[in-house]
């Protein structure tokens, strides 16, 4: 059975019914954007594969525990564990330097209410997640060259210079890519009505 074009409640239903295979569908599926999260917010690769580790064992036990009620939204509820994890990692590692931010201020104080996420926020969250998605996607109909110097400088966070020297073109060529690669990818923003707020 081909179940590449199940959809994610599909794939869910199929593997909470003992199909392995479905599971492995469902995270291939979603697993660079989750993992594009996490790092975009520990920026460590290290760290996130230890918490793209973690929020899959609690994907899973979720699921089998039967708590999981998305209603098919699997990715968006994904990035809500991995950004839970990311949460807890940062509040683990900063123990004792928020007594210390307590004291220093006022006693309810800590850096991470400012990293605490209600419900609405979260949802505000994942809409953002989202569109900065379909904007990743859209980068794939650039054309070749304008769509690498833009990965390599987004994503990559290479300088001018080094991509220059890996493309093996001039600095100028390189920017000229990149000035090209934004304006075509603005239109293509432009075609697909994404609603943006940069």
């Amino acid at each position: 059975m081909d179940m590449e074009h199940f959809d994610d409640r599909g794939l869910i239903s199929a593997y909470l019914q003992g199909n392995e295979k479905a599971f492995e569908v469902l995270l291939l599926r979603h697993k660079d954007k989750v993992y594009r999260f996490i790092y975009m917010k520990v920026r460590d690769i290290a760290l996130t594969e230890d918490i793209f580790q973690d929020t899959f064992i609690k994907v899973v036990n979720t699921l089998k525990s039967g708590s999981y009620n998305e209603e098919g939204k699997f990715l968006p509820w994904s990035m809500r564990i991995a950004h839970n994890l990311i949460i807890d990692h940062f509040r683990k590692k900063n123990k004792v330097r928020m007594v210390s931010e307590s004291s220093s201020q006022r006693e309810d104080f800590n850096i991470f209410h400012t990293l605490e996420l209600d419900e609405e926020n979260v949802q505000e969250e994942i809409t953002r997640i989202e569109l900065e998605q379909q904007m990743v996607d859209l980068i794939d109909y650039l054309p070749e060259s304008q769509r690498d110097i833009l990965k390599k400088r987004i994503f990559k966070e290479m300088s001018f210079k080094d991509i220059a020297e890996e493309e093996e073109i001039s600095i100028n060529t390189a920017l000229g890519r990149m000035r090209y690669a934004l304006i075509n990818l603005r239109k293509l923003i432009e075609k697909h009505n994404l609603v943006t707020h940069y």
